[in-house]
């Protein structure tokens, strides 16, 4: 991977979208098992259809991961300076999820160039599922 660097990068870039296969129940428990969330709202549909729902669905946190996994494709961890979501909607079974990112601002933070993007996620359908942003430092 090559990092980008901060005079190369300008205000309206987009990262390199990220798309995904369909969630299905195998990625479920993989991340399940991965992460120690066993919420079983997430893995066992007769305790998701007690709670309402019509069937499990992705963990919140599955979610992130994969925006995170978007920042990283485009810049290393060490580099990540700040990274928050919000959940604004149910990761359904069956969701092939599109990772979005732009590039919004160039600042410098504690003597640090560093550039701040705004991350979205959403379904094949437009739905969005996850919002937020990172702080990113580059050379």
């Amino acid at each position: 991977m090559s990092t980008p660097r901060f005079d190369a990068v300008a205000v309206g870039d987009a990262l390199p979208e990220l798309t995904l296969p369909p969630v299905d129940r195998t990625t479920l428990a993989l991340f399940a098992g991965a992460s120690g969330d066993h919420n079983p709202i997430h893995i066992d549909l007769d305790f998701a259809r007690r709670a309402g729902m019509p069937d499990v669905f992705a963990h919140g946190m599955l979610g992130m991961a994969w925006l995170g996994r978007l920042l990283t494709g485009w810049a290393p961890q060490s580099q990540l300076r700040r990274f928050q979501a919000r959940f604004q909607g149910i990761t359904q079974l069956g969701n092939a999820i599109r990772c979005r990112g732009r590039v919004v601002e160039k600042l410098e933070v504690n003597g640090e160039r560093c550039v701040r993007i705004e991350l979205q996620s959403a379904n094949q359908f437009g739905q969005t599922k996850i919002v937020g942003e990172a702080l990113v430092a580059l050379p």
